[in-house]
């Protein structure tokens, strides 16, 4: 059973309008998470964001590239599809089964935020600019998931030789192929990141937005790092579908990324893109500590994440922190004094009996000392 969202993500602007080639605030046109049967394919924007989005400087990315870019890590993206063609993705995407095409455009947007890298001014730079991308369909061509692609998508970027996989949807139903899928690639240490919660809340049965918390896979499984949204300000939207107990939160809110063709750039929110963001962050992670393990991944990008409600993703923490697990033992405490044993009661009795038998020898010393003079002085006559 897969989960019915509508064909457009809104445009929430939630920090200020991105500027389009510095000539004015404008907003970007927003991204789409799907595509009515008769519409055409997205096409390539003509606006460029002037400046560098918040999302840089809230995951610290120019501290995080002194020490890595991801450069020898895949990213496999479980999604629409990825542009094999876009100038920030150029030589880097190798697509499996169809999946160099990307109709709705969501897949490219994620897979810009994971590895996009600058081509020149006002561009959108990803987490990790180095890393290499893997393109899996996890969706038919309108951005519908299904749980049979996204688990067979899930298996083929595993043995496809990706160490972190990206899956871009959601489903409101549990799959045991998908379960199974997530199992394999835990058993060949792979990491798997997804949403906690669609980009847009479904419709209840009076037709308003249900943003009420329930279970989306694959991020319920337990294997699975789920992640979250928030915007700039560190809230998320009043109408966002509420996630249930995910592992991180990461910026999702007013999100600025390139499309499946061209330079230009979109304008999205969701905890897709919160996910996106945590994978790109996993390769770098990888790449930087390439001996750590998938669940050592995860477990450095939440236990280094800034304390809050839901742990925030902080890239630069996660890349340097010196968790309780890593940390050299301490030093032992002095050992307790140790008193002896005490002595056997038979030496102890024997000792008992000898003193007391001195002592009345002494007594009786001292009391014939006495005793004895006077005894001649009145000539051992008894007293009268």
């Amino acid at each position: 059973m897969t989960l019915a969202a509508v064909a457009v993500i809104p445009t929430l602007l939630l920090a200020p309008p991105a500027r389009a080639d510095g000539s004015g605030p404008e907003s970007l046109p927003p991204l789409r998470l799907r595509m009515a049967a008769e519409d055409s394919c997205a096409t390539a924007s003509t606006k460029t964001a002037g400046r560098s989005p918040w999302t840089h400087r809230a995951l610290q990315l120019s501290r995080s590239w002194q020490l890595t870019r991801g450069a020898g890590v895949t990213v496999a993206v479980v999604d629409t599809g990825v542009g094999t063609k876009v100038p920030a993705l150029a030589d880097r995407v190798t697509s499996v089964g169809g999946a160099g095409e990307d109709c709705v455009g969501h897949g490219s947007f994620a897979a810009g935020l994971i590895a996009a890298a600058p081509t020149g001014p006002g561009t959108v730079t990803g987490v990790a600019p180095g890393a290499r991308i893997l393109a899996v369909r996890g969706t038919d061509r309108q951005g519908v998931p299904e749980a049979g692609l996204i688990a067979r998508g899930i298996r083929t970027a595993v043995d496809e030789g990706a160490q972190v996989v990206y899956v871009g949807q959601v489903l409101d139903a549990a799959d045991r192929e998908l379960a199974a899928a997530v199992a394999h690639a835990t058993e060949k240490d792979v990491l798997v990141v997804a949403p906690a919660a669609p980009d847009v809340a479904p419709k209840g049965a009076d037709g308003r937005p249900d943003t009420r918390a329930r279970a989306y896979w694959p991020a319920r499984l337990p294997e699975v790092l789920s992640v979250v949204d928030h915007g700039p300000d560190g809230g998320r939207p009043k109408d966002a579908p509420a996630a249930l107990s995910p592992d991180l939160s990461a910026p999702g809110g007013a999100v600025v990324g390139i499309g499946a063709r061209g330079s230009g750039h979109f304008i999205g929110s969701g905890s897709s893109l919160a996910a996106a963001h945590v994978a790109g962050a996993a390769a770098l992670l990888r790449a930087y500590h390439p001996d750590l393990s998938a669940a050592a991944t995860a477990r450095r990008l939440t236990e280094a994440a800034y304390p809050d409600h839901t742990p925030r993703l902080d890239v630069y923490a996660g890349l340097t922190a010196l968790l309780a697990k890593d940390r050299a033992p301490a030093e032992k405490s002095p050992e307790p004094a140790v008193l002896p044993a005490s002595a056997a009661e038979g030496p102890k009795s024997r000792a008992l009996w000898i003193g007391g038998g001195a002592l009345a020898l002494v007594l009786v010393v001292g009391a014939a000392m006495v005793i004895v003079p006077l005894g001649k002085a009145r000539g051992w006559r008894p007293a009268r």
